[in-house]
């Protein structure tokens, strides 16, 4: 039963890190009023850590960083499916397991949501995006969280059979 129940949770975990990674792009990559305030405020916040400079660069490019970071992790998440089909195809083919880019896309998503998490309860953006007198009622950091421990998940169900503590 494990052998099906394992490779289940870890779809549905995979393919809810790729609709949030991939939803939020758009905001991302075209310079959308929130996502501007949201990378501004990390980065005028990291310039007093890092200097005007490396906080300028967040401020400017952060968003373009995350996003395709975002987009790798979903692609490295849902490239099992595309593999599956190719070695039907081309059964030779010796091409990575889904358990092996699950755990690596897990990996993935919980550094950069660490990062979302940290920015969240440590910097001026707080729980609660607040922008143009409006809240999101915390659902970017509940996403955030979500996806971190998602990717958790992920790489702890998703190891080698034998490894310790299974």
């Amino acid at each position: 039963m494990k052998k099906y129940i394992i490779p289940v949770i870890s779809w549905i975990l995979a393919l809810w890190a790729c609709k949030v990674f991939l939803s939020s792009l758009p905001y991302k990559f075209s310079n959308h009023p929130d996502t501007v305030h949201i990378f501004s405020t990390i980065g005028v916040w990291l310039q007093g850590f890092l200097g005007d400079t490396l906080g300028s660069l967040f401020i400017r490019y952060g968003a373009y960083g995350v996003g395709s970071f975002e987009l790798l992790t979903s692609l490295v998440l849902l490239s099992p499916a595309l593999f599956w089909l190719m070695h039907k195809v081309i059964p030779r083919w010796q091409l990575p397991s889904r358990r092996l880019l699950h755990r690596i896309g897990g990996t993935m998503a919980s550094l950069v949501m660490a990062g979302a998490v940290f920015f969240h309860l440590f910097s001026p953006l707080g729980v609660e995006v607040l922008h143009e007198g409006k809240g999101d009622g915390g659902s970017l950091f509940y996403a955030a969280v979500s996806i971190l421990v998602s990717g958790i998940i992920l790489f702890l169900i998703n190891r080698k059979p034998g490894s310790a503590a299974e």
